[in-house]
């Protein structure tokens, strides 16, 4: 009461805040009931008193919105499905929403009804905040509720909120990330021996690894959803999966895996999302390869399925986050701690942050410029060599090594370049596959991070003018005692064929990673644990 005598006036507080304060359950609709869906209802339903005591909120199932309510469902109760998704999120007994059915429709319905009625959401949806992120996050914060995503990327691994919350003062400079677990098992056990693509994605399937139909995975459209999400994050901008180019693991050749492995590096399927170019005239990066990865590389240790996320800023340095990237149960416990912040969230009647997204700048895959490793093989005759390395030239590309292997009447020749406009290294492609001698152009790999431990230099920038100069008539050959299982590397100076100048790799430059006490490799530093081969769990990628 006043001092004037009259009463205190009541604070407005709605029912649903008043039934929180007194202790009542958020009552959760989950949407889909897959292997993750399955997962999470079987959380809440069995572990609820000790989600309780561990969050400080207690959740409860209010519905789950299958296709076929018939269909048997383990340790789902039958009578929390229901085939009416539309209802159930706007049902005013709901107070949050889980969307985990995947694709676009219905999800993408579903969630902005659920945010056009104030109910915060909560999704593992990679391709849906890819595509519909930004316009999903204004709806929301309309509407003052949350969105989040936590499980939309790389699983069990703590990434998106990382980069929203605690590195949100922090100037990242690169993003690098193993997001797809299907191509990483699948050229970790092509690294581990002489097994070819189609043998190991054989693998993968019987594992349950990889989709009968892997094309999402294998064609990198399911990592670049994931750059697109993490390059927004991280530089603050709009991006969707339509503005990443993308190119996938199909029809790398064993051989070439084998190559870089000799040479100290791993093949990596990468999502990238970085600045390039000068201060204040930055362009935003965001693409998804496959790429060699030198051995001593934190990301090189990176086996199986599992997930990793590299990140480089200007002041936090280097850090990464590692584990498990799909599963039912690892991607279920990362929508459960977005379902509890939510939850919080919304007793306390806020909602997590939402950093400003512009509109990016992107750098066309063309005008990227990295080193590049590429494999040619060749008719074995002479000036063939010097041929080749004139295309090289009149594009611009600068070879930094070049090994040769037999192949009987044909050679295998192997270039690793120093950084080069990627444009340029296709137009190079191009000109090399219509040179007669030039059989067949094999992979074609870009290098993360430069320089590898085991690159053999040339004695200098391998032009069109020292090709044909130095080495008018260089005849592609094995050499007896050659260093180089098969071969040996060919310098600009003819020194691979001639009784001329010793070899590179007899010289006193970069001595090849194997036989020297360079950089350790990643398998013998203390960096994430390898897998110990597949997961025993067998669960599956989402």
């Amino acid at each position: 009461m006043h001092a004037n005598g009259e009463a205190d006036s009541e604070p407005t507080t709605s029912p649903a805040r008043a039934a929180e304060d007194r202790g009542a359950a958020v009552r959760v609709a989950v949407l889909g009931c897959g292997n993750v869906g399955a997962a999470l209802v079987r959380l809440l339903v069995d572990d609820a008193d000790g989600i309780a005591a561990r969050s400080g909120v207690r959740l409860e199932v209010a519905g789950v919105a299958v296709a076929d309510v018939g269909r048997e469902r383990p340790g789902v109760p039958p009578g929390l499905l229901t085939a009416d998704a539309d209802a159930l999120v706007v049902d005013p007994g709901v107070d949050v929403v889980v969307e985990l059915i995947g694709g676009l429709e219905p999800a993408h319905r579903l969630v902005a009804s659920a945010l056009a009625a104030g109910k915060p959401v909560v999704t593992a949806n990679k391709a849906l905040i890819a595509a519909h992120g930004a316009a999903l996050a204004d709806a929301a914060a309309s509407a003052g509720v949350d969105l989040l995503y936590e499980a939309a990327v790389a699983g069990a691994i703590p990434i998106i909120r990382p980069l929203r919350e605690s590195l949100a003062g922090e100037r990242v400079r690169r993003v690098t990330g193993i997001v797809n677990g299907t191509t990483n098992f699948i050229l970790s056990v092509m690294g581990e021996g002489d097994v070819t693509y189609e043998a190991a994605l054989a693998e993968a399937q019987h594992l349950g690894y990889a989709e009968r139909d892997p094309t999402a995975d294998v064609g990198g459209h399911d990592a670049a959803a994931k750059a697109a999400i993490l390059a927004s994050l991280a530089f603050r901008c709009a991006v969707v999966d339509a503005d990443v180019p993308r190119e996938g693991i199909g029809g790398i050749p064993a051989a070439d895996v084998a190559s870089a492995r000799r040479m100290g590096f791993v093949v990596k399927l990468l999502a990238v999302a970085e600045l390039a170019g000068q201060a204040g005239a930055e362009r935003l990066s965001v693409r998804v390869h496959p790429a060699l990865v030198r051995d001593d590389h934190p990301l090189a240790a990176v086996r199986g399925a599992f997930n990793a996320v590299f990140i480089e800023g200007a002041s936090c340095g280097e850090l990464m986050l590692y584990g498990r990237g799909a599963g039912g149960a690892p991607t279920a416990s990362a929508v459960l701690g977005d379902l509890i912040d939510a939850a919080l969230n919304r007793r306390q009647g806020a909602a997590a942050p939402a950093p400003p997204r512009e509109h990016p700048r992107l750098l066309p895959l063309e005008d990227v410029r990295c080193p590049f490793y590429l494999s040619l093989e060749v008719a074995d005759e002479p000036g063939v060599l010097a041929a080749v390395a004139a295309v090289f030239g009149r594009h611009r590309v600068s070879i930094r090594s070049m090994e040769q292997d037999g192949l009987g009447d044909e050679a295998r020749l192997i270039f690793l370049t120093h950084v080069a406009r990627d444009g340029d290294v296709q137009a190079t492609l191009a000109e090399l596959a219509d040179l007669p001698a030039v059989r067949h152009v094999g992979a074609v790999l870009r290098v993360l991070d430069g320089d590898g431990p085991g690159l053999v230099p040339t004695s200098g920038p391998l032009t069109a003018a020292a090709a044909d100069v130095a080495a008018p008539d260089i005849t592609v050959t094995d050499m007896p005692g050659s260093d180089v299982p098969g071969g040996a590397p060919a310098t600009a100076d003819g020194a691979a064929d001639t009784a001329g100048p010793a070899r590179a790799a007899d010289t006193a430059g970069p001595a090849r990673a194997a036989d020297t006490a360079g950089p350790a490799r990643a398998a013998d530093t203390a960096g994430p644990a390898r897998a110990a081969g597949p997961d025993p769990g067998g669960t599956q990628r989402r």
